[in-house]
């Protein structure tokens, strides 16, 4: 499936591009210091993979006229 090489692609730190969706890249983040909110205290933060996601400005634009669309016409939703 699609899908399951898309995963698998993200899982290995591919950098997958869909054409006019978006793009999906795996980023490495660095140990640091960090800070508990409720008590104040530092802790520090583990390195670590996280994946971003950048809709591409075909989605971005169809997303906004979608918006703009439904909004002229009086059926937004809250």
């Amino acid at each position: 499936m699609v899908i399951d090489e898309v995963c698998g692609a993200i899982v290995r730190g591919d950098s997958v591009k869909l054409s006019s969706f978006a793009t999906f890249q795996v980023r490495e983040k660095k140990e640091r210091i960090g800070r508990n909110p409720k008590t104040g205290e530092e802790v520090p933060i583990s390195p670590r993979r996280v994946m971003t996601f950048k809709a591409s400005n075909v989605l971005k634009s169809r997303v906004l006229k979608g918006h703009t669309t439904r909004k002229v016409k009086g059926k937004t939703k809250p």
